[in-house]
């Protein structure tokens, strides 16, 4: 029996990173997933999930389109019967600007996607479990929340949003056996951030990446996943409101000049 043997799981952002690797773990530990994305990629994730002996839809469509949020989370519930557990993942960097070049425009589509997105999560999964008494909801928020200089302005502030709207959500949600969490990565390599690796591999740099945490290293996706698995399995029963950094250690500091004591 796997940790989450007979669950029903939708995970957004599954096309690859993040989300893929949830994909493929949460199907060995038993999930019956319902994998989302907006690019094509979402089918190659189920295709790797199917080919490992698991249970897996594909469904393209916008984590921060409410329709398509109604329209997946019923997914869901129409192939397995119920819905026992969402990662809302998805998200967009939106690349690094010039405080004075931004645009409302820019901030509202990475607002939609990284904010908007996990509060739809939120809003279409959270009746379905409190029908059942109980569920579990995790959201990928991100170390930017935490402390600055981690990202763009936009991205920053949409994942201290995310880490807010789990807090208010697990004290809305108070009674009903439904949990809330959300994970604050740090440099994982991703989709989202092969530019900096491939730009690091290029000068030659690449031993430096992750240098600022204890681990002085980047994380992988399979590390954050890992903590994925146990925020949706019930071995976190009593784990609820919370917002976890699995960034190296780098949130563990304060800034300091020289070598530390």
């Amino acid at each position: 029996m796997g940790r989450l043997a007979g669950k029903s799981i939708v995970v957004t952002g599954a096309g690859s990173g993040i989300g893929r690797a949830a994909c493929l773990l949460f199907a060995r530990e038993g999930a019956r997933l319902v994998a989302v994305d907006r690019s094509e990629a979402v089918a190659e994730t189920v295709a790797q999930v199917r080919a490992d002996g698991g249970i897996a839809e594909a469904v393209e469509a916008d984590a921060g389109n409410e329709p398509d949020v109604r329209d997946f989370i019923g997914r869901a519930v129409a192939a397995y019967g119920r819905l026992d557990g969402v990662w809302a993942n998805a998200g967009i960097s939106g690349g690094r600007m010039a405080l004075a070049d931004q645009t409302p425009e820019y901030w509202m589509e990475i607002l939609r996607i990284n904010l908007i997105g996990p509060f739809l999560a939120v809003k279409h999964a959270s009746p379905i479990m409190i029908g059942q008494g109980a569920g579990a909801i995790v959201c990928t928020a991100s170390v930017a929340a935490l402390k600055a200089n981690a990202s763009g302005h936009p991205y920053a502030a949409s994942k201290a949003g995310v880490v807010s709207l789990v807090q208010t959500a697990a004290y809305t949600l108070t009674g009903t056996g439904v949990r809330i969490n959300a994970i604050c990565p740090g440099l994982i390599e991703t989709g989202m951030t092969k530019p900096i690796f491939d730009m690091a591999r290029e000068r030659g740099s690449e031993r430096r990446i992750g240098q600022l945490n204890p681990l002085q290293r980047a994380g992988q996706p399979a590390e954050v996943a890992a903590l994925g698995l146990f925020l949706l399995s019930d071995e976190a029963s009593y784990v609820n409101g919370q917002a976890f950094p699995v960034d190296g250690g780098l949130s563990a500091s304060l800034p300091y000049v020289g070598k530390p004591p």
